[in-house]
């Protein structure tokens, strides 16, 4: 697609996989192999309107329809400030700890956090729900801020497995501990809404570190999650 925008024009033709791997470094600053185009979040939202827009008009929709005219600014606004607003370091949410003056030494856990993605592979969502569990070593965390890394972490393309894991460090780092545990069911509409149409079907991910790794412990915290 060609425009007269020189910002539009700098990023047409790039690829998925030209765009940094590490999501969590992502700085707005996407290169196409010629120069790198740095972006504030209205910009973002101005090129991915204008490259969905032409999206909409090859599969032949009609943008002078009322209903369909605002959508290409509607998706691209969904995109920069909810379904992918984890791609903004910017957004990572700052983590409140506490002292653990009770000195509470048994697991605590955070079950049922909902949990919304997007398929790195076809770009449709991913559901599900996030449990996750910790010892503390000396401090607690403020449990909305568990929710929020989850959802920090969910907001990107992803796969379920590196989600899995980048919940689980985040939450290591931030409260000093390797006694971990992050569990995630979810649903893929990949799998679901198109190819297989498997609507029964779910997919389970885990990753136990430090004392979750014993089997006592580690069923301890799945029998706490049911």
């Amino acid at each position: 697609m060609k425009t007269d925008n020189i910002l539009y024009e700098n990023i047409d033709g790039i690829g998925l996989d030209e765009i940094q791997e590490e999501y969590g470094t992502f700085s707005g600053k996407i290169s196409n192999g010629r120069n790198t185009v740095s972006m504030n979040e209205n910009e973002k939202i101005s090129a991915i309107a204008n490259h969905f827009e032409g999206i909409m008009r090859v599969l032949g929709l009609d943008l002078n329809d009322d209903s369909l005219k605002g959508t290409p600014r509607r998706v691209a606004k969904m995109f920069v400030k909810e379904a992918f607003s984890g791609l903004d370091e910017k957004n990572k949410p700052e983590i409140t700890l506490f002292e653990n003056k009770y000195q509470y030494n048994k697991m605590i856990v955070e079950k049922g956090i909902t949990l919304f993605s997007y398929c790195e592979h076809h770009f449709v969502p991913i559901i599900g729900k996030a449990h996750v569990a910790y010892i503390s070593k000396g401090k607690v965390i403020g449990l909305s801020k568990i929710n929020r890394l989850v959802q920090y972490y969910s907001n990107r393309p992803q796969l379920q497995e590196r989600l899995t894991v980048q919940i689980a460090e985040a939450l290591k780092k931030a409260i000093g501990t390797e006694d971990v545990a992050v569990l995630v069911d979810a649903v893929h509409l990949c799998v679901a809404s198109r190819g297989i149409k498997d609507t029964s079907s779910s997919t389970i991910t885990a990753n136990y570190s430090g004392k979750f790794i014993n089997e006592e412990t580690k069923n301890e915290f799945l029998v706490l999650i049911k």
